[in-house]
């Protein structure tokens, strides 16, 4: 799947220790925790006549300042009577993330209810995740600020998830907050030789929220995934159909500045 970067902020003078003790190495990570949310918002709105930023009430646990590439974790609502395990996945997620990761969750209709707590915080710390962002609720906010953990949830709440929600994917586009999926994003990888990646894309006449992508081996024409939008819902597959003689839709026209040899 495609690398999304996740940058929070919120000024504090607690922020600068936890900003220096995330890990390096990523110019691009390194490079936002430089700059300020607001001139990035700026600067997106400014190039590519789009809103990039969350909605105003995903609010801090703690105020800091955090950047790093975003796992995202997908939870769907449903009741069941399966416990723990049908949410599994969303703990695999922080186990198989590396260090420096931001986490990035998902509760279908769930404001409240809370998606993490002073545990998941705590495997998360123990991780070296940089910080985590809940389109959820949050609770046990007295042993997460005891933590110094960075979340960013939008409202805090006692209630659990278990029993009401299901795993659903993991590091699949999502829409947190407001942040939407466009024509034209890349929602997928498929490396069909050692030189060719493809990209798979939302076809360029579709907008909307992503339901989730299927990950495995897939014949072309099979469906992997589908998005909502305001036309209802179209699935998605790898391979699209387009009139030649019908031009597609751009986001931005780039001077070529090598020769294509073929």
């Amino acid at each position: 799947m495609t690398k999304r970067f996740a940058l929070f902020a919120a000024p504090v003078l607690l922020a600068g220790a936890w900003l220096f003790a995330q890990p390096s190495g990523d110019p691009v990570v390194e490079g936002f925790r430089m700059v300020e949310v607001a001139s990035v918002a700026d600067a997106i709105e400014q190039l590519y006549k789009q809103r990039a930023h969350m909605s105003h009430d995903m609010r801090p646990v703690i105020t800091s300042k955090f950047a790093g590439p975003a796992v995202t974790v997908l939870m769907k609502k449903g009741e069941h009577s399966e416990g723990a395990p049908a949410s599994q996945g969303m703990l695999d997620a922080i186990d198989a993330a590396p260090a420096g990761s931001v986490y990035v969750m998902v509760m279908e209709d769930g404001l409240d209810v809370a998606g993490m707590g002073a545990l998941m915080a705590t495997a998360m710390k123990y991780k070296g995740f940089a910080g985590a962002v809940m389109d959820a609720g949050v609770r046990d906010t007295a042993q997460i600020k005891r933590l110094q953990f960075p979340v960013f949830a939008r409202g805090i709440v006692p209630s659990t998830s278990i029993n009401h929600y299901r795993f659903a994917g993991v590091n699949v586009p999502v829409t947190c907050a407001g942040v939407r999926v466009n024509p034209g994003d890349i929602i997928g990888e498929v490396q069909e030789t050692t030189l060719v990646l493809h990209k798979i894309m939302i076809p360029s006449d579709v907008s909307g929220t992503v339901e989730g992508i299927r990950e495995g081996d897939f014949t072309v024409e099979e469906v992997i995934g589908a998005v909502n939008g305001k036309n209802g819902r179209t699935e998605l597959k790898m391979m699209q159909k387009w009139p030649v003689r019908l031009p597609r839709k751009v986001g931005q026209r780039l001077n070529p500045n090598q020769v294509l040899m073929t």
